[in-house]
């Protein structure tokens, strides 16, 4: 398999998993700005809808969107319990948190990256983004990850997103259990070892 990433950005989230499920998986960069890659050239001939992640498995088939890609390869190694199986209560719950990320947080973010963002609107959305991470550091206030001591693809997807708090300059100082959870995730081999290898370990971007 085959991984397009752009470093830092949401493929981070299932670059982390994969490394925590033991999946082997090819990389291939991606310049999200223009839509290119070093050696395969057009980024939109892979994806249409010209952002990262996109998967393309063995058989050629790409799959796209971060949510689908994280879930895919968590069941490819159920063993390593990143998500609950398919059509249990818990899997359902991680599907409601995974939405919850990219619908409230991941999306919130992404008009702060852009430098021409008015004032009003940067400070509307960080307004917005301290009232739903308040949600996430209450859950988070009496247990090591998002669904207790088990680390799961909601916790790499969160731990990605939250990250670009410190290019976009959000100040997440206020919530003390969300800042541990992200000391606690920094710290595992896999992340360190997927950040590693797209070249970062302090600084990431948007895609």
């Amino acid at each position: 398999m085959k991984l397009f990433y752009s470093p830092g950005a949401c493929s981070l989230s299932p670059h982390i998993v994969a490394h925590e499920a033991g999946i082997d998986i090819k990389l291939q960069k991606v310049d999200t700005t223009t839509k290119t890659m070093k050696v395969a050239g057009d980024f939109w001939k892979v994806n249409p809808k010209g952002y990262v992640p996109a998967l393309e498995l063995d058989n050629g088939e790409i799959l796209t969107e971060g949510p689908a890609i994280v879930q895919y390869l968590a069941d490819l190694k159920p063993e390593s319990n990143l998500a609950p199986k398919n059509g249990t209560w818990g899997r359902v719950r991680l599907q409601e948190m995974l939405n919850y990320i990219t619908s409230e947080i991941h999306k919130t973010f992404s008009p702060l990256f852009n430098p021409k963002v008015s004032t009003e609107v940067r400070k509307e959305r960080t307004e917005y983004l301290r009232t739903r991470y308040a949600l996430l550091d209450k859950q988070l206030a009496d247990s090591k990850f998002l669904f207790g001591d088990q680390f799961t693809i909601a916790d790499a997807y969160l731990f990605v997103v939250t990250n670009w708090s410190k290019p976009t300059n959000v100040d997440l100082s206020e919530f003390k259990n969300l800042l541990a959870f992200q000391k606690r995730v920094a710290a595992r081999p896999a992340v360190q070892a997927a950040m590693a290898a797209e070249g970062l370990l302090t600084t990431v971007k948007a895609a």
